[in-house]
């Protein structure tokens, strides 16, 4: 029987998981466990470019993985580790680098992003910029490289990190007259690639304007109804299609439910108060199990850590191979030549 082919999803402990984590990462991600075999990890260095506090990091590392587990993620049928167990993917970023032009590093969103902002703000182009941002995709090249990714679900955002994976692999491998680097295909979820928040942009924790995974109910309902809505009375017919109430409802919904509010939304007589108040209840319902389970593992973080030891273990197993060649290939492995 052939092997799966590969989904490999990682993501950054800097706070707690949101709605927009959950609809454009982790439910593809999980979604995808019958076609493919899931590679999961909490990518806990690429989060040491913002968080610098020992204890946070520690207590947002077991909140990323609780979220995952409780959301039913299984640590036995996928890999599931964290990204600072693996020394192989830092060994394999700086490998990689030998073979990564500077002209790419200058082109990453996220330091052009910050390029930018200095510009506008009169400062020196690169003035608090770390090397940890300017390396970033680096990091994520050898994290999905490592472990022959076949497919990276992101959103478009994030599309380059898997085209500048592609082009490394290739120039690596060609280089050596080999594929040991597979290639990686992103695959990008169109239905969920813009998540409005509570303002109506793109839900971020950078925008401060998320709706966090597993609040407790009266949390959750304070959150929903700060979402902004417009001014429309009660009685006014509404369009469920520019309304970010009715996104995030339909996303969660059924064709059916959806359908049913689109139509209270079109005929009037509802006001936004009811409206919010369907997506608490949908929330409340999708979210009820899931939360008792994250808080029974956040009772007992033992169990976290023992998970992601023994998924360390088998992820150490599994790079190692594939390290040894490249080891081979570069010519540093003398040993065994």
């Amino acid at each position: 029987m052939a092997e799966k082919p590969i989904s490999l999803t990682g993501i950054k402990p800097t706070g707690m998981p949101h709605l927009g984590n959950y609809l454009g990462a982790i439910r593809p991600a999980l979604r995808k466990t019958e076609q493919y075999r899931g590679v999961y990890f909490i990518a806990d260095y690429h989060a040491l470019t913002t968080v610098f506090d020992g204890a946070q990091m520690r207590d947002q590392i077991e909140r990323v993985a609780a979220t995952w587990l409780a959301l039913g993620l299984d640590p036995e049928k996928n890999l599931f580790y964290k990204q600072s167990d693996i020394p192989e993917i830092f060994e394999l970023s700086w490998i990689l680098g030998c073979f990564t032009p500077k002209g790419f590093m200058n082109r990453a969103h996220a330091y052009k992003a910050k390029v930018a902002a200095n510009q506008e703000a009169g400062e020196e182009l690169d003035a608090n910029i770390g090397m940890g941002l300017y390396t970033y995709p680096l990091l994520m090249d050898a994290d999905i490289l490592l472990f022959g990714a076949d497919i990276v679900p992101v959103g478009k955002d994030q599309k380059q990190h898997v085209e500048f994976a592609r082009d490394v692999a290739q120039r690596f491998d060609q280089n050596y007259g080999t594929d040991v680097l597979k290639l990686p295909e992103p695959v990008i979820e169109e239905s969920t690639d813009v998540i409005p928040g509570l303002d109506g942009r793109k839900m971020s924790k950078s925008y401060g304007n998320t709706i966090e995974l597993f609040l407790p109910s009266k949390q959750l309902k304070k959150k929903v109804n700060k979402i902004v809505t417009n001014s429309q009375g009660v009685e006014e017919p509404k369009d469920p299609d520019t309304c970010q109430v009715f996104k995030l409802f339909s996303l969660f919904a059924t064709p059916e439910e959806s359908a049913a509010l689109a139509a209270r939304y079109r005929e009037g007589g509802m006001g936004w108060g009811e409206a919010k108040n369907a997506l608490y209840e949908l929330l409340e319902r999708v979210f009820d199990e899931p939360r008792r389970r994250f808080e029974e593992l956040m009772a007992n973080r033992s169990e976290i850590h023992a998970i992601l030891r023994r998924g360390a273990e088998r992820a150490r197993d599994e790079a190692a191979p594939r390290m040894a060649e490249i080891r081979r290939l570069v010519g540093t492995d003398i040993y065994s030549a």
